[in-house]
């Protein structure tokens, strides 16, 4: 058995507004509570800011994990630490290029209008490739992640002519 395991763990950059928007929360729902003894009315308040607290706010802090095995790439999505969604299985068999994101052999793929997914930090500066592949319901798409030099070297190994480093 010859199979190749690469795995990169790459957190998503955190947004300003995500932190003043939850300690807004939090505000408004002591006011809420607060004004509850004045008016009962406000005890709805109290419940809706406080699910939205809890509910909604670790769904922002994102990390996404790739998984390279056996000429298959999964991809992850982890929220705050904690929850884990499969966002998407990448047979590599079916891929046509994959090449840095600002490389002009992606250029013909980008001016037909393809879906493009983004599983990436979102950091200035960062390493990023588009993988372009054929999808059986969604047809060719294009999905920007950002492996590290172990699993470039490990997808290129196995598909040397559709790896492009320019």
């Amino acid at each position: 058995m010859n199979d190749t395991y690469v795995e990169v763990l790459v957190p998503r950059k955190k947004n300003p507004l995500v932190g003043v928007g939850r300690i807004l929360m939090y505000v408004l729902a002591v006011v809420c509570f607060l004004l509850t003894f004045a008016k009962g009315v406000f005890f709805v308040g109290v419940i809706a800011f406080a699910c939205l607290a809890y509910f909604v706010f670790p769904r922002l802090d994102i990390e996404y994990e790739y998984l390279y095995l056996d000429k298959e790439l999964s991809i992850d999505k982890i929220m705050s630490k904690e929850k884990r969604a499969k966002v998407m299985n990448i047979d590599l068999e079916k891929m046509e290029i994959m090449a840095r994101s600002n490389s002009h052999e992606l250029d013909s793929y980008r001016a037909r209008g393809l879906k493009e997914h983004d599983f990436t930090s979102g950091e200035d500066g960062a390493t990023v490739y588009t993988i372009v592949f054929e999808s059986g319901r969604e047809g060719t798409i294009l999905v920007n992640i950002e492996p590290d030099e172990e699993m470039l070297r490990a997808i290129k190994n196995v598909f040397p002519r559709k790896v492009s480093d320019y």
